[in-house]
């Protein structure tokens, strides 16, 4: 058991100064103003080089971050998370440079230049030939390794000072909702890691996409927070399919490349439950999602569970006042928790406000939580997937 130490560090005193050559963005090395926040960093090195696993800020969601050269650190992952073993891990790079020198001969395949261009550092994590440096426990077996360049200034200085690439699955205890907060890193993993790094609220939301340019035409196998309306304008992205939209794959669901593919993820204690459009023009849509809520707590009241309070999650439209919490009462004395998760339209308002939602009302012990799907335009893809592996039950209306 750790006691487990949180520092914060303010993400405004961490810049970057471009490199010269082909990938200037991608190879600009890390200034740090602050003495404080260089110290954090400093300790946060320490941690990782003795080898152990901490929590880090990302801009998609927090990482429980540890060496991803160092079997043994790796392993320390999976015990905080209690992570199966078969669900591999991406690793976290912070130039060209460390990304070369973890693939065979230090070659990036040229099916991937342009998007790294375009969309490195960002949540995008792409598949590509692993080395013999990647301990067999990152990949599970596969020939391949999941890589991915964060946008965050802090996981981006981290990786850098380090000198050597993390593997950092979301910081949560596994299949509960991915961490946006500090405060969830703590809320899971207290005493079973050392350290946690509070760079403040991630400001996108959910995890990264994983993109396969390898596979012919290119798949994206986890939707995430870069689009596949972005990814599909990149050259050599033209033929761009999404996984179980366009196409499906046995084998690869069951011996997964990448994590988020397999085991069900994202879900509270409380069960979920997912109230669907049929049509996203419904007008009566805010009725009919009444109407299924009332249906399904009777149903559920009827196989003799207790249902004493509810949860809601759901959109506003533009020009409604925001207001996060609303406390109210069904019927038969049931109390109801309501908050949004973003205006309806804006899916990267939801991607932000999802994980939080979940994990708010599940602390304020719901005993259901009635959550709305959304267009899967943009971000909402993301969205739609969590939501459905998160939820035990789905009903269109």
């Amino acid at each position: 058991m750790f006691k487990t130490q949180v520092f914060k560090v303010n993400v405004e005193n961490f810049k970057f100064e471009k490199s010269e050559g082909v990938f200037p963005e991608q190879n600009a090395k890390s200034l740090i103003s602050n003495q404080q926040d260089q110290e954090a960093i400093d300790k946060a090195v320490e941690f990782l080089k003795q080898g152990e696993a901490i929590g880090i800020p990302t801009e998609t969601v927090y990482g429980l971050a540890a060496n991803a050269l160092d079997e043994n650190a790796v392993s320390k992952i999976f015990a905080a998370k209690n992570r199966p073993q078969d669900n591999p891990l991406i690793v976290h790079v912070s130039s060209i440079e460390m990304l070369k020198s973890i693939l065979p001969n230090n070659v990036v395949p040229e099916v991937y230049l342009p998007v790294i261009r375009q969309h490195w550092p960002g949540p995008l994590t792409i598949i590509l030939p692993a080395s013999s440096l990647i301990p067999i426990s990152v990949t599970c077996g596969h020939p391949t390794v999941a890589v991915r360049f964060p946008s965050h200034p802090v996981a981006r200085s981290l990786i850098e000072a380090c000198g050597f690439p993390l593997a950092a699955p979301s910081a949560n205890s596994s299949g509960k909702p991915s961490p946006t907060l500090a405060s969830h890193v703590y809320h899971d993993l207290q005493g079973r890691i050392p350290f946690i790094l509070d760079g403040g609220s991630c400001n996108v939301g959910v995890e990264s996409t994983v993109l396969d340019g390898l596979r012919n035409p290119p798949a994206i196998l986890r939707p995430g927070g870069l689009t596949y309306e972005l990814l599909k304008n990149v050259p050599g992205m033209e033929k761009l399919q999404v996984y179980k939209k366009h196409f499906v794959d046995t084998e690869l669901e069951q011996a997964p490349t990448t994590p988020g593919m397999k085991y069900r993820h994202y879900s509270p204690e409380a069960k979920v439950i997912l109230i669907d459009r049929k049509n996203e023009l419904d007008t009566k849509f805010n009725d009919k999602f009444e109407r299924a809520l009332r249906d399904q707590v009777e149903i559920i009241q009827n196989t003799g569970a207790i249902v004493s309070k509810v949860g809601i999650l759901r959109t506003t439209q533009d020009g409604e006042t925001a207001i996060w919490e609303t406390n109210t009462t069904l019927s038969n004395n049931i109390k109801c928790l309501s908050l949004q998760m973003g205006r309806s339209g804006h899916p990267e308002e939801v991607a932000r406000g999802m994980f939080k939602g979940l994990r708010h009302l599940d602390q304020s012990d719901v005993d259901l939580i009635f959550v709305e799907g959304i267009s899967e335009d943009r971000e909402g893809m993301a969205v739609m997937n969590r939501l459905r592996k998160a939820a035990s039950i789905t009903i269109e209306v």
